[in-house]
């Protein structure tokens, strides 16, 4: 079926129910949505806990969440209204929504080539029946007997680099640190065992399997704001363990987009840049009553700094996995873009040898490789829809690494001589290029004073590990 065909088939979807259930040391969070006429799904997510919780209090933060789980559904067919039934929005609380579902959806948009500026794309309404969830949650940052101390930080850890150097550092500090993952990878819990935390806090989500079914027979796919998800989850555990913050590994490069489409710069990291991460938690001061300080620890950083606090922790070189291909099975595919952005951001840095033993290959040789660098640096429209970094940086990666390669007096890859070639550099430009990627502090930031001390102190020690100027 068509766009067109699919949203007359399917003219709403109606956030039906969000329930709590608790089993012990275990909460179960259900949520239930029709996608009219007649398709019912359920998301289900389980949270360890070993305290009691009043629900009446702890129902605002669930509520939201399934606000979230929402837009996986309502993809499937991009159906003209999203009717709420589990809870109340007032315009404000709707205005902050729809963006979500728009930007947060532009690559989806953009990918199925739908049109989202015509006219009544989206409605969001709450049905007149349903009841204000009581947004009173302060109470439940008291802990309850039984659930030990509160950490002062939550922090949600991933596979990949970003989140290994957040534990890397955090593990220099003196506050108290609870880590959290969803679905993990063996390469989260392998970072996590790795920086000499305890085991995490793993939260589980299941999606209705209908929705595989539906998009193997031909209903709408695509990429979703999942950071968006972690936030809101995030916040809810939160307040549950009593943690004061709640900290991600989102650098300053999520900030620059793929491209634009009709109008709108479509970023595939929308959901982990700043201006994402300053609306959610004005929205959380609006409309949550003592929801933890959320932001991002490595947000003045850009992923070429962060690559280089990455070499100065040797212990993850093994078990970090940044290929989301790969990432079920604890592998590098080592053909993707986010392959090609990880080589090649870490290559200036590391021993080639060092890198063969981490990739499980030299990637520079596979011409596939090549391909998605020169779509990084810029030398084609489109930036790749992955997490990646910034064009400048991978423009400077490719110029830093070939420095590499003839210090240690090895042959370059053909690959990266083509690209540099192209690319024209002056040495004038280069230099511009290191001035802009490795000497800048960003100043837009969520960071209290403890958290900037941390990251000033770590990025001051990696600037002066020698790496940094190695090879000029």
């Amino acid at each position: 079926m068509t766009f067109e065909q699919l949203r007359l088939k399917h003219p709403r979807l109606i956030y039906k129910r969000a329930g709590v259930l608790q089993r012990g040391d275990v909460i179960e969070l259900t949520y239930e949505f029709l996608l009219e006429p007649d398709v019912r799904l359920r998301s289900v997510v389980t949270i360890p806990y070993p305290g009691s919780i009043d629900e009446e209090r702890f129902m605002p933060y669930v509520f939201h969440l399934g606000l979230v789980e929402a837009i996986s559904y309502w993809k499937l067919a991009c159906p003209k209204e999203l009717v709420i039934e589990a809870g109340v929005l007032n315009g404000e609380q709707i205005r902050f929504w729809y963006d979500i579902f728009i930007h947060g959806l532009g690559e989806f948009y953009y990918q199925n080539q739908i049109d989202f500026t015509v006219k009544d794309f989206l409605r969001i309404t709450c049905s007149p029946g349903a009841s204000v969830p009581n947004n009173a949650a302060g109470n439940m940052r008291e802990r309850k007997p039984g659930s030990g101390m509160p950490a002062n930080d939550l922090v949600l850890v991933g596979g990949g680099k970003d989140s290994a150097v957040t534990l890397g550092m955090m593990k220099q500090s003196d506050r108290t640190l609870q880590t959290m993952v969803l679905n993990p990878t063996q390469a989260a819990l392998d970072n996590i065992r790795e920086a000499g935390f305890p085991p995490p806090l793993v939260i589980n989500r299941v999606i209705d399997p209908m929705l595989m079914e539906l998009n193997r027979s031909g209903y709408l796919n695509g990429h979703t704001p999942f950071s968006a998800y972690l936030a809101f989850l995030g916040i809810l555990v939160a307040v549950l363990y009593g943690n004061e913050h709640v900290i991600v590994s989102n650098e300053k490069s999520a900030n620059e987009g793929n491209v634009v489409y009709r109008g709108m710069e479509v970023n595939h990291q929308y959901s982990k840049s700043f201006q994402f991460e300053s609306m959610f938690r004005q929205y959380c001061t609006n409309f949550f009553d003592g929801a933890a300080n959320y932001f991002s620890i490595l947000r003045p950083l850009n992923d070429l700094q962060i690559g280089l606090i990455f070499s100065m922790y040797p212990r993850f070189f093994t078990t970090f996995r940044s290929c989301n291909v790969g990432s079920k099975t604890g592998v590098w595919c080592g053909t993707c873009a986010k392959c090609a952005f990880t080589y090649l951001c870490l290559s200036p840095y590391l021993s080639r040898e060092q890198m063969m033993i981490s990739f499980g290959a030299d990637l520079f040789a596979n011409p596939q490789i090549i391909e998605h660098i020169r779509s990084l640096v810029g030398l084609t429209p489109v930036k790749p829809f992955e997490c990646v970094g910034t064009r400048d940086e991978a423009k400077l990666a490719v110029i830093l690494t070939i420095g590499k390669y003839l210090k240690e007096k090895s042959e370059v890859p053909e690959g990266l001589l083509k690209i540099k070639s192209d690319l024209g550099l002056s040495p004038q430009d280069v230099t511009e290029l290191r001035r802009l990627v490795m000497d800048d502090w960003g100043d837009t930031y969520n960071l209290p004073p403890d958290h900037v001390s941390l990251l000033r102190s770590t990025w001051q020690s990696a600037s002066a590990s020698g790496n940094l100027y190695a090879y000029k």
